[in-house]
């Protein structure tokens, strides 16, 4: 890296949840190799541990805090060590999640069925929720929701996963257009299938051609350019990692307009027809 050059995220300071591997562990190395000093926090302290080093080896701080997103406690914890040990937040991705429990709803465990919603859906709001207030008073800060496709379209046997991912979806646009006057943003992505932990035991995954699945830093670089403040244009959005984000962002009056790149329900009837 030259040291020399500006970077697209010199000065900032992100917190990436499920930081320690995976899409997490992509998306924090980006972010450190565009300028950003970045707090991670996840369960395993190893993998937190090999990020942080990795984050360092890019000449960026880094910060590793072991975390479960889904306790009030643990993320005020993190938020006050990052802007403690770091600075103030000016990114937040919200990444962690979990697959959830594979049945049909009538033989699925309730417990394993609503840890899936703790996990994706009150983490990232536990950690939105942290943040913003520092965020508001600054007057800046972007918010990632890492979700994904499963939530705007059925997945019979894997309905924990794709409701708790709809529901991120409707919150991210619903805490984007309550912010307002967009100087703090909020986005949904996709990273798209990519081979994690988390892909690497689904049958239905098993026997698909290298080509279906998206290259791990494909999403990271998205993350990288919605911190930019280059897409704040599509606030409160999905956005997926194979989207030509330059033609989204000339477009965004009318994707804004048309209510498109949002979760919304399609009626098929004329658009004079009476809502």
């Amino acid at each position: 890296m030259d040291n020399d050059r500006p970077q697209p995220l010199e000065g900032q300071v992100a917190v990436v949840t499920g930081g320690g591997r995976g899409i997490g562990r992509a998306i924090a190395l980006a972010l450190a190799a565009t300028g950003a000093e970045v707090a991670i926090c996840a369960r395993s302290v190893a993998e937190l541990e090999e990020t942080a080093t990795r984050i360092e080896a890019t000449g960026r701080r880094s910060l590793a805090l072991t975390a479960d997103v889904t306790s009030h406690s643990d993320v005020e914890r993190v938020i006050a060590r990052t802007e403690a040990e770091l600075g103030p937040v000016d990114l937040l991705v919200n990444n962690a999640g979990m697959g959830g429990v594979r049945a049909h709803v009538w033989e699925a465990n309730p417990k394993a069925w609503w840890r899936t919603q703790e996990v994706n859906l009150l983490g990232p709001f536990l950690f939105a929720r942290a943040v913003l207030p520092s965020m508001l008073a600054r007057g800046r800060g972007r918010i990632v929701n890492v979700g994904s496709y499963a939530g705007v379209r059925p997945t019979p046997g894997n309905s924990a996963y794709s409701v708790s991912k709809a529901a991120l979806l409707r919150f991210s646009d619903s805490l984007d257009a309550e912010l307002g006057d967009g100087r703090v943003r909020v986005f949904a992505m996709s990273p798209g299938l990519v081979r994690t932990a988390m892909t690497r035991d689904v049958p239905m995954f098993a026997d698909l051609p290298e080509e279906a699945f998206t290259p791990i830093d494909v999403g990271a670089d998205l993350i990288v350019r919605l911190a930019s403040g280059q897409a704040d244009a599509l606030g409160g959005r999905m956005i997926h990692a194979s989207d030509d984000l330059d033609a989204l962002i000339a477009d965004a009056e009318e994707l804004r307009r048309a209510g498109r790149y949002q979760l919304r329900l399609f009626r098929g009837l004329e658009d004079d027809e009476p809502a």
